[in-house]
């Protein structure tokens, strides 16, 4: 029986990859390296070290641990320019609605990001209150598609992993999801996350009930 839902945060509450995607590519061409969104595709779900080990081998350079610390530092800076300029309203239509009725019905809420901003970017939304539990970047290191930080988010919740699910949007989310034991829901199609349990294309005319029934009808 599931009774604990996990939520990834950048694509799968908000948008906040568009802000990633800026501030990754300012500082790449500040270093020389070109930086498209089809290369911005590599870095979801990923943490900001690897991401930038990607961006470095993209240019064929190599930096030193110390100027590596630095440049995620940089990078970071840049984000929180934009995260820190968020509305309310950039929250995705339908998430809020959605998690207040799982509420209702009696399912733990817990967040399952990779980013250390996490907190910053809910309290910006007004959500943080809708949690139960908060895994970022902050409380677990390792990034997806590790199991870790869905695996402390459910024992925050005082689940199993079994009786929860999770909602991602990338790749290296769904796998960690599975590697954890979890059901994954993913959003967006088929063809983005074809190992996704079931999909979603938004959060609008959905509730909990009809989730759970889909999740059932497709596993």
């Amino acid at each position: 029986m599931i009774k604990g839902l996990i939520f990834d945060l950048d694509g799968v509450i908000v948008d906040t990859a568009k802000y990633h995607f800026l501030a990754w590519k300012s500082l790449a061409e500040e270093l020389g390296i070109p930086f498209s969104i089809a290369d911005n595709e590599r870095l979801k779900g990923v943490s900001r070290m690897a991401s930038l080990e990607i961006i470095l081998e993209l240019g064929q350079k190599s930096f030193l641990p110390e100027q590596k610390e630095e440049l995620c530092t940089r990078k970071n800076d840049l984000y929180l320019t934009y995260i820190h300029q968020m509305k309310r309203e950039e929250i995705f239509p339908g998430v809020r609605e959605f998690i207040e009725n799982a509420k209702r019905e009696g399912y733990l809420i817990s967040l399952g990001s990779s980013s250390a901003n996490a907190g910053l970017i809910l309290d910006k939304l007004q959500i943080r209150e809708l949690f139960d539990a908060i895994v970022d970047g902050t409380v677990v290191a390792i990034a997806k598609p590790e199991p870790d930080i869905f695996m402390k988010g459910a024992e925050l919740l005082g689940l199993p992993c079994r009786q929860c699910i999770v909602f991602e949007d990338s790749v290296a989310g769904i796998e960690a999801a599975h590697r954890a034991g979890m059901a994954a829901v993913g959003i967006g199609t088929k063809e983005l996350l074809p190992e996704a349990d079931i999909h979603l294309s938004g959060y609008l005319d959905i509730t909990i009930e009809k989730l759970i029934n889909d999740i059932r009808r497709y596993k």
